[in-house]
């Protein structure tokens, strides 16, 4: 029973990792320091459970927990997550924080969800299902945000057309002006990538666990990776080179279409996604 609550609450500490990496992100992309604050928190947060935890082993123990790979992870990420902070507190660098805060919840990531710690049997199976689970989930998530993204680059292009024509009428208004549609379809992939690219690390983690003969070049693997660059790309357009208008509109749309295929077609031809669990 203590064995599971324990495994719980380290559950909840990555996905707590998982939502401060997203919120920098955001912040990484926009310079928002609100955002900053809420992710400065959660990470706060993430480092004082770590901090109990750490703690407390040590009190089992009796010693420094550094002596076999697994305990070592968990230093590093509880070392990652304190220079993390203390370089958002003190000097501002918002893309060192970023970064140390993916490889710090890559760290933590595997050190949660390593099966090989856990005494129990069952609950070390349930622990990796638990990890497919949360890896669908923010998948599923990623392509939600990417689907409504390209409604907005949709009704978009038809807004464009629309007053490129001059048809004016009721349509034009309903559709919203072009702006706030940009801006939405701009919003929603910044949820969308970093979403994506956690849902990769928990996914090859659990491929890795779970598919001893994994092929890296695997259709859904490399269909994924895809994706993530075509929206990064998006996102680097639109942040550092200052595009707008309807060539976004056009890339974005046809980023969508990636995923469609990377979805149904790529995710048909692999030969572990869907079928092992």
């Amino acid at each position: 029973m203590l064995e599971l609550t324990i495994t719980r609450l380290h559950e909840a500490t990555v996905l707590l990792y998982a939502l401060s990496v997203l919120l920098y992100f955001i912040d990484f992309l926009n310079n928002n320091r609100k955002v900053n604050r809420i992710a400065f928190w959660l990470l706060a947060i993430v480092w004082l459970l770590q901090t109990i935890f750490l703690f407390l082993y040590m009190l089992e123990t009796g010693r420094f927990p550094v002596l076999t790979i697994f305990e070592g992870f968990y230093f590093y990420a509880w070392i990652l997550v304190s220079l993390s902070l203390a370089i958002n507190r003190f000097l501002r660098m918002d893309f060192t924080v970023f970064f140390t805060n993916v490889l710090g919840f890559i760290v933590m990531a595997i050190h949660t969800f390593a099966p090989v710690q856990i005494e129990s049997e069952v609950l070390a199976q349930q622990l990796v299902s638990e990890l497919l689970m949360i890896h669908i989930t923010m998948a599923i998530l990623s392509y939600g945000a990417f689907s409504l993204s390209f409604v907005f680059s949709l009704l978009y292009l038809i807004q464009y057309d629309l007053l490129k024509r001059k048809k004016w009428g009721k349509r034009l208004h309903r559709l919203g002006d072009l702006s706030k549609l940009e801006h939405m379809t701009y919003v929603l992939n910044a949820i969308g990538v970093p979403m994506l690219v956690l849902s990769l690390i928990l996914g090859l983690q659990w491929a890795y666990l779970k598919v001893p003969d994994l092929m890296w070049f695997d259709p859904k693997i490399v269909g994924s990776f895809i994706v993530l660059i075509v929206y990064s790309i998006y996102l680097y357009l639109k942040v550092r080179k200052q595009r707008f208008g309807i060539t976004l509109a056009y890339w974005n749309t046809a980023s969508f279409f990636i995923v469609l295929i990377n979805f149904f077609l790529f995710g048909s031809l692999s030969a572990f996604h869907f079928w092992n669990t």
